[in-house]
């Protein structure tokens, strides 16, 4: 998920806490605590960063608020995005998620998805391994949100690996973002409540 752009250094909520603009400015509570509690906390299980790389390809093209909603129906849907399960599915499952109101249906991002599991369970490494070996040095925060770039050499060598690997809807702005919401790049505004958290 990226930022919305606009020179927004930091929006006061309702609680009296400085955020980052675009946690604030849908209204949505839902929004709130995913910025509050998830959104650049460093994230290295394998497992997790699996269902984050498959929900920012499902988000691709909508608002990531409009995945939140459904992130627990996606869950359901993708068996906990277990990827060796997900691996295994066939064209009974695509038709079972093609008719599933709760998540997006979109053939193209369902069929990337099982793509992506199969790519992961082919690895000869760890997925947080193989992810985090792209992360860039630690930077200060940002001042304001038109600082937060879409795309860095980092998550274009990332997206190019993963592409490499079989994986699908990765690409280089899809990969940044992936480094944003897991904790590889801390882009909350210096402004923000959120406090920085130490990489392990």
């Amino acid at each position: 998920m990226t930022a919305d752009g606009g020179r927004i250094v930091g929006t006061a909520d309702e609680d009296g806490r400085t955020r980052c603009g675009w946690a604030v400015q849908s209204g949505d509570t839902l929004y709130r605590d995913y910025h509050d509690t998830e959104w650049g906390r460093p994230l290295q299980d394998s497992g997790a960063l699996f269902e984050r790389i498959s929900l920012e390809a499902f988000q691709s093209g909508l608002s990531w608020l409009t995945i939140l909603r459904k992130r627990e129906n996606f869950r359901a849907a993708f068996d906990g995005f277990d990827a060796a399960t997900v691996a295994k599915y066939t064209d009974d499952d695509v038709e079972r998620l093609m008719a599933d109101a709760g998540i997006v249906r979109n053939r193209a991002k369902i069929l990337a998805t099982i793509a992506n599991a199969r790519a992961v369970t082919d690895l000869d490494v760890d997925l947080g391994e193989l992810l985090w070996s792209f992360a860039p040095p630690a930077r200060p925060r940002p001042a304001d949100l038109a600082e937060v770039p879409a795309v860095t050499p980092e998550s274009t060598a990332m997206a190019k690996e993963l592409k490499r690997r079989g994986f699908r809807f990765v690409g280089p702005t899809t990969a940044y973002a992936l480094m944003q919401a897991t904790g590889m790049v801390d882009d909350h505004i210096a402004s923000c409540w959120v406090p920085p958290t130490a990489r392990k």
